[in-house]
């Protein structure tokens, strides 16, 4: 005979929630307290966790010291955020507990939720101690290291769990675990080891975004990375990290027109995205499609409107192909807008050139000098402001800007004589 548990979860996958609302309440009153606690594994696991949470409570009220019911109702408070009443449901377990173990792994997940890293882990070395065997436990304390991004110290865990023949626990591939670690301190080669031998089908995305990373960074290994980038987009198009290295890849394979589409496919999943923006707009400059370009830099400005590198961008830009007053007009916007608002430094230098190209010298000779401080290593600057304060008749400047630029470059024929006319040589 079916028993009313059984009833209830045949209801709800039927999608009839009424009728499984009165089986739930005849199972409580009915079935027997095996059947109840599996009924209450069953809810939690489907999502149903104040169901779940009823049936429990039912079976405690039954059996007062049956630790292991607490510590199921504790992991429901913390998965509902109700972490004193999970606190409540644990501190009566004491340490000669059958359920001591797993109290102690709970409470390591109460703790991590809370954000008290050191506390969690001191239950979990705790619970490892005192029972290093457990795989549960191992595994357990590999998640919390992979977590805090402690890889050299998740490893061995992750390592022996696979010696012992566990290959996979909780939905986690362990291999693709130990691979990845590996991949975050920099051993490319083992890594590499790990995740190549992940079948396909049992890559996640996470993993094959990693494992195309590690073949991006080898030049030798770009075609490998593209098709599982690409392989990663064919099967999850949502996937927003992965378009901006595709993009580079298809850059250094002298292949702008495929690279930009690719930025922008991933502008349409991430419209938030400032790296994909900054490089779109270049190779954009790079095909001399200016006004495509333009229009990448507008759009990033819309939706990233604070970022520095968007605005630096776009100013050099609008210098580059010789819109001087509207470089002027454009970076003007920001520093009249905000007081605290600080121009980069080649943001200087645009203003600097722009006034200069339009005649407004009083303005330009203001920023030149403003750009001096930042550039006494870059010759091509230094070249550039000296020709303008000779020809401004800035003295003063040309005697503190020529000797930076012949120390880049002391052979330059042409600065060599102009210092010696400075000098009256």
């Amino acid at each position: 005979m079916q028993s009313y548990a059984e009833r209830m979860l045949d209801e709800l996958e039927g999608g009839q929630l009424d009728a499984a609302k009165k089986s739930f309440a005849l199972s409580l009153r009915h079935d027997d307290d095996e059947t109840i606690h599996s009924l209450a594994e069953e809810l939690y696991a489907l999502g149903f966790s104040t169901n779940a949470k009823r049936a429990y409570q039912k079976l405690l009220e039954k059996y007062p010291d049956e630790d292991l019911l607490r510590t199921e109702l504790a992991e429901i408070a913390i998965s509902e955020d109700h972490s004193d009443e999970a606190l409540t449901y644990l501190s009566p377990i004491q340490n000669d507990s059958e359920a001591y173990l797993e109290a102690l792994l709970v409470f390591a997940d109460l703790y991590q939720s809370e954000g008290l890293l050191e506390a969690a882990e001191n239950k979990l070395t705790e619970a490892y101690q005192l029972a290093p065997d457990e795989l549960v436990i191992q595994f357990a304390l590999a998640e919390f290291l992979f977590e805090l991004t402690r890889y050299s110290e998740a490893i061995p865990f992750y390592r022996n769990l696979i010696v012992q023949g566990e290959t996979q626990i909780s939905g986690i591939d362990l291999v693709s675990r130990i691979g990845v670690s590996y991949a975050m301190i920099g051993d490319q080669q083992k890594a590499l080891g790990y995740l190549e031998q992940i079948k396909d089908a049992n890559l996640t995305p996470e993993v094959r975004f990693q494992l195309g990373m590690l073949y991006a960074s080898d030049e030798n290994n770009q075609d490998q990375a593209i098709d599982v980038f690409e392989k990663l987009i064919e099967l999850d198009s949502s996937y927003a990290g992965v378009y901006v290295p595709l993009g580079q890849i298809y850059e250094q394979k002298q292949k702008p027109k495929d690279a930009l589409g690719i930025y922008e496919a991933g502008l349409a999943v991430d419209q938030f995205n400032e790296r994909a923006y900054l490089n779109a707009g270049r190779v954009a400059l790079q095909l001399k499609d200016y006004q495509h370009a333009e229009q990448l830099y507008q759009k990033g400005l819309q939706n990233l409107p604070e970022s520095n590198n968007i605005i630096a961008n776009y100013s050099q830009m609008l210098v580059d192909t010789e819109q001087y007053l509207e470089q002027i007009n454009f970076l003007n916007q920001y520093v009249d807008a905000d007081d605290d608002f600080e121009l980069e430094p080649q943001e200087y230098w645009n203003l600097a050139q722009s006034y200069t190209e339009l005649e407004r010298y009083e303005m330009a000779d203001q920023y030149w000098q403003a750009a001096v401080p930042f550039f006494t290593d870059n010759s091509i600057f230094l070249k550039e402001v000296i020709y303008y304060f000779r020809e401004a008749g800035n003295q003063e400047m040309l005697i503190e800007t020529l000797p930076k630029y012949l120390k880049l470059n002391p052979d330059d024929y042409e600065m060599n004589q102009m210092e010696n006319e400075l000098n009256g040589l």
